[in-house]
């Protein structure tokens, strides 16, 4: 069992809306990538079954990345905009980790394997813990959460940009510094001190001691930012990325033979507030998930790119 993302168990009906990039939108603030020869992965691979290693190198233009994953703020201006729904507001429901159920839900129904997530009705980017819920607008600058792949594919050609490939999100996350672990370098965070990013601390997934200062998320940009001025490359929430995602061969399953309709799997990149070195330790760079387009968590976000 792990933190990580658990996957809509259906394929959605859902059909996004994409938009043109429009005039009105306001860019969030950016920082430039250089050009460069970027790293993709590790030689020294901690998760093998998610496809870490080998280290790969491949060309990154220059373009330029927003600070932070996109915020509360900047996903409203969106929806203001277009008058767009998300996935889980499509679907009246999306996935809660159980601390953050409130308790007027009363029995909701957990994930099987990974019990500590569960379906709530009425969740949603604008409802982070369901109908009664916490308002966005007391967390403008926190990261938007309960975005689909679809829904942050929407928002990101809407102002004129698009999700980064892995490649490009290593290149931006390791700021200049080569092959780390970390977006700061190789020291590794520990539970009371080398506070660094936006993980738990504690005992996974009962207690949660927030000695970095957070219970669950913090604002987008928070810590200290790595060499390029991006916040919070790993910790705080999962960014999704254009990749789809393909099982090491070993370790893939038999796909069957006839499916009707397939649910496409996208990278994600960088943990979040809920990764712990003893059961999801995905808060490194070369770390990733997969998790099927449709599907939306209270931990899972995105920023963007723009070529340059």
């Amino acid at each position: 069992m792990t933190c990580c993302p658990p996957e809509n168990p259906q394929p959605s009906d859902f059909i996004p809306s994409y938009f043109k990039p429009s005039p009105t939108a306001v860019k969030p603030a950016t920082v430039s990538i250089p050009r460069g020869v970027g790293l993709l992965g590790t030689d020294n691979p901690i998760i093998r079954a998610d496809g870490e290693g080998p280290l790969r190198r491949g060309l990154v233009r220059s373009l330029s990345m927003s600070v932070g994953a996109i915020t509360n703020a900047e996903f409203a201006a969106f929806v203001a905009d277009t008058g767009y729904l998300t996935e889980a507001e499509h679907l009246g429901w999306s996935f809660v980790f159980w601390n953050q159920v409130p308790d007027y839900a009363g029995q909701t129904q957990s994930v099987p394997g990974s019990p500590w997530w569960h379906r709530l009705d009425g969740a949603s980017w604008q409802c982070i813990t369901g109908p009664k819920c916490t308002l966005v607008n007391e967390l403008p600058d926190h990261p938007v959460v309960h975005v689909s792949w679809n829904d942050a594919t929407a928002y990101a050609s809407w102002v004129g940009g698009r999700l980064p490939t892995e490649l490009e999100w290593e290149h931006a996350a390791r700021g200049g510094l080569g092959d780390v672990r970390f977006p700061w370098g190789d020291a590794e965070p520990s539970e009371t001190q080398n506070l660094f990013c936006n993980i738990w601390q504690g005992r996974f997934p009962k207690v949660n001691t927030s000695e970095d200062g957070y219970y669950a998320t913090a604002p987008s940009m928070s810590f200290e930012p790595n060499g390029y001025g991006l916040f919070n490359m790993v910790g705080n929430v999962w960014d999704w990325t254009a990749d789809s995602y393909r099982k090491p061969a070993q370790f893939a399953k038999p796909e069957p033979k006839k499916s009707a309709q397939p649910n496409v799997m996208k990278v994600a990149k960088g943990g979040s507030f809920l990764c712990h070195k003893t059961y999801c330790y995905r808060y490194r760079i070369a770390a990733r998930i997969a998790n099927s387009i449709d599907s939306a968590t209270t931990h899972m976000g995105f920023r963007v790119v723009w070529d340059s």
